[in-house]
């Protein structure tokens, strides 16, 4: 008898230990500079052709936040990059945190600044190879960069509280392509908040919609653009680290208004996130839960690249090199990337890897019953613009197939999935339909 009640005394113990294992909640962060050391060409803009970098104005860094809900764990990591690393860097950073930390989903997104380095070349020749040395070398130290400051966050997880919220600011951004009146602009300033336990600011995570462009092409100097200006204003005042992700931006560009220069821009709109996170009185979480599904899409390619001339023309409007490394992408079409996840049953992540047009990002909130939801772009790849049916109809830049390759009604079918996935984690649909 003595023997059954230890027996069961035992039994009671595991399942307690097992309900506290899975009721934590924690979260780290890490940080890397991952400015490249060598001249390198620039991204973003096609005028430069290959030009390369002269220097920075300001560091670039992958700021990384991974959050433990139970007993599953997701790194969001914020890049001062115009872009997400290529496919093959992802692969690679993504299997080496798996192996050391043990964070099978990430949200990986570049910040879209125009002044970062450009990611697509490759060692091949014709791709980079004996001519761009410099830029293949730098993608080695760029993973190693974003691997790191995961693996740190990881080390450095701690039990948090949080508190999510958002407002709509007036003035900050507008919408650059559509002459078709309401147009649609996405206010949406989103914030997570992170405490340790004793009420201490850990992290703020920030989402806001905007193209980071404020310095002008003809610099060829390293730049986070506003959103370092945001991240040092909103480090010195919170005492946080402050990870910056970037919305559905393909149509939105930032309203400066009085906001001279991208520093006084990124001030004002640290201000607005500082105000915001001091509203926030983060709560601890009874029910930490995660949910994280991630697919990629098959679409027919707009652009023919396969074409000799138009792949001169692209050449000629970029450079050849990069236009090589495209070609190959799109060979089977473009294959773009939806990464969705719902933390603690009420808040929605989701990441798609290029430009979306910001009606994507605006319809999907509201169709989406979740208190809160995040919205990624540039994230977990980079495959150009995504615009909605009717910029398409109605043409411009951004809705052409010049630089949106994907078949017309691709963003609505990857939003639609988005919104099915996050039914489907809410219960609400089953996981089988």
């Amino acid at each position: 008898m003595n023997l059954l009640v230890r027996l069961f005394l035992l039994a009671g113990l595991i399942v307690t230990t097992a309900n506290g294992d899975t009721a934590r909640f924690q979260i780290g962060v890490g940080k890397r500079d991952i400015t490249p050391k060598e001249p390198v060409p620039m991204w973003g803009y096609g005028a430069r052709h290959a030009a390369l970098s002269d220097g920075q104005l300001d560091p670039l860094y992958a700021t990384a936040l991974v959050i433990q809900a139970g007993t599953s764990k997701v790194a969001i990591v914020g890049l001062d990059l115009g872009r997400s690393p290529a496919e093959r860097s992802l692969q690679r950073i993504r299997h080496r945190i798996k192996a050391e930390a043990g964070i099978e989903h990430s949200f990986i997104g570049g910040s879209h600044t125009h002044h970062g380095p450009v990611l697509e070349l490759m060692d091949e020749e014709g791709k980079g190879k004996g001519k761009f040395d410099a830029a293949v070398r730098y993608y080695n130290e760029l993973e190693q960069g974003i691997s790191d400051a995961i693996i740190e966050a990881n080390a450095r997880l701690t039990p948090a509280r949080m508190a999510t919220g958002s407002v709509k600011l007036e003035g900050f951004n507008r919408n650059r392509h559509t002459k078709i009146e309401p147009k649609p602009v996405d206010r949406d300033l989103g914030v997570i908040r992170f405490d340790d336990l004793s009420g201490k600011p850990l992290a703020l995570l920030v989402n806001f919609t905007g193209h980071p462009t404020m310095i002008p092409a003809a610099t060829l100097k390293f730049s986070a653009d506003y959103i370092g200006a945001l991240r040092e204003t909103v480090e010195k005042e919170m005492q946080a680290a402050t990870i910056f992700m970037q919305g559905a931006s393909g149509d939105l560009s930032v309203n400066a208004g009085t906001n001279r220069g991208h520093i006084a821009f990124g001030q004002a709109l640290g201000r607005e996130v500082v105000k915001l996170a001091s509203a926030l009185t983060p709560q601890e979480v009874a029910r930490p839960s995660l949910t994280v599904k991630e697919d990629r899409f098959k679409f027919g390619s707009r652009t023919d690249l396969s074409n000799p001339i138009v792949r001169a023309g692209y050449a000629l409007a970029f450079f050849p090199e990069l236009i090589s490394n495209f070609a190959d992408e799109y060979t089977d079409g473009v294959r773009p990337r939806l990464t969705v996840a719902l933390l603690n049953g009420e808040i929605a992540l989701v990441g798609a890897s290029g430009e979306f047009f910001c009606n994507h990002s605006l319809r999907l909130k509201e169709r989406a019953l979740v208190k809160q939801l995040f919205f990624f772009g540039y994230c977990n790849g980079y495959h150009q613009y995504f615009p909605t049916i009717e910029a398409v109809a109605e043409g411009g830049y951004g809705a052409d197939n010049a630089v949106a390759p994907a078949a017309v009604g691709a963003g609505e079918e990857i939003m639609n999935k988005a919104l099915v996935w996050i039914y489907q984690m809410l219960g609400r649909i089953p996981f089988s339909q």
